[in-house]
């Protein structure tokens, strides 16, 4: 599938983790760019609309496993031994 410079994908989030979780989750490309795109149903005055948050897909960091954040320590360099 090509790329369409100034379009992207949204696909419904059937992992949603917490309450801050996205709704939907897909990625964009702006100006030759690739970003991630998240978006939110929201309920306003108006009833309801989609929050959207973009973030460059060259910044992306895995989540910090739950037993480094346990121990304070973030990779195998980072060991005492």
């Amino acid at each position: 599938m090509d790329k369409k410079d100034n379009s992207g994908v949204l696909f419904k989030n059937d992992k949603i983790e917490n309450e801050r979780s996205p709704n939907y989750k897909g990625n964009i490309t702006v100006d030759g760019k690739d970003y991630w795109l998240s978006a939110w149903i929201k309920e306003g005055k108006s009833g309801k609309f989609m929050g959207l948050a973009v973030s460059p897909k060259e910044e992306y960091k895995p989540k910090t496993s739950e037993r480094s954040k346990a121990t304070g320590f973030d990779d195998a360099e980072d060991l005492p031994f």
